[in-house]
């Protein structure tokens, strides 16, 4: 339970003292009743707010799916970049969703892609813990084109979980067993590139996936097999894909069907 006033506040409503303003001036109903004493004490997950005539959603949690721009930092607060964060509308800055609201898995500043937005700190543990085993997949276009036979390499080194060295303060290791990559040609790789910031030329294209979140993991997988990534892009997340109508930058609200599958992985 959780007096009104916090909930009001938190909601955008002004001050706690603004709150009681509201009450007075205003037909604040709760569950139906009108109400006007601020420390009234309610439930936000049973019970029902209007506020003269639109109802506050107090008890459901947000699920947004955002196509990350490059350049942006996975972040809520950074003082020299534009975050993730800056591209919400308004509506999800408020108090409340300032403390609640957070992404599931971060992606580097120059990488693209499939962020989770939410307030569901379950779902975030379910599709972070390593005891989930839950598939990310990236796009990934490298500096130089493979041969058949060196792809064939590096499908088993990847498999069978390859070494990585060190980089910035993170120290070498061995990536977990069992990513996949799958080498794409033009027409098939044609649709990760739309809606995407790319604008250089084709070398090779692939998709990797892989279950685990190390600093820099894909980059570093690849300059391991001696190749460079020069645009990445997270594509899904366990069966749920990035929808390939959002422009960099865009968000939408996930849909049912997306959130109970991310619920099921």
């Amino acid at each position: 339970m959780e007096r009104i006033d916090k909930i009001l506040a938190h909601e955008g409503f002004g001050s706690r003292k603004d709150i009681k303003k509201l009450l007075r001036n205003y037909e604040v109903l709760l569950n139906g009743t009108r109400i006007f004493d601020s420390a009234t004490q309610i439930d936000p997950e049973k019970d029902t707010i209007i506020v003269d005539g639109e109802e506050i959603n107090l008890h459901q949690n947000i699920y947004l799916m955002m196509n990350k721009i490059m350049h942006t930092v996975s972040s809520n607060k950074d003082g020299e970049h534009q975050t993730v964060f800056d591209l919400l509308d308004d509506d999800m800055k408020t108090p409340y969703l300032q403390d609640k609201l957070h992404i599931i898995g971060r992606l580097d500043m120059d990488t693209e892609g499939f962020l989770i937005f939410t307030t569901d700190g379950n779902l975030t543990h379910k599709l972070i813990s390593p005891k989930t085993h839950v598939g990310k997949t990236y796009f990934c276009i490298l500096e130089h084109s493979e041969t058949e036979e060196h792809k064939k390499q590096i499908e088993k080194q990847f498999f069978d979980g390859i070494h990585i060295a060190a980089e910035d303060n993170e120290p070498e290791a061995d990536c977990q067993s069992g990513a996949i990559v799958k080498w794409l040609d033009d027409a098939a790789a044609s649709k990760y590139i739309q809606n995407s910031s790319w604008e250089g030329s084709a070398n090779t294209y692939a998709l990797l996936t892989i279950y685990e979140g190390k600093y820099h993991q894909v980059k570093r997988m690849f300059a391991a097999v001696d190749n460079k990534i020069v645009f990445l892009k997270r594509i899904s997340i366990g069966k749920t894909t990035l929808d390939p109508s959002l422009a960099p930058g865009e968000y939408r609200e996930l849909s049912d069907e997306e959130i109970d599958n991310l619920m099921a992985e």
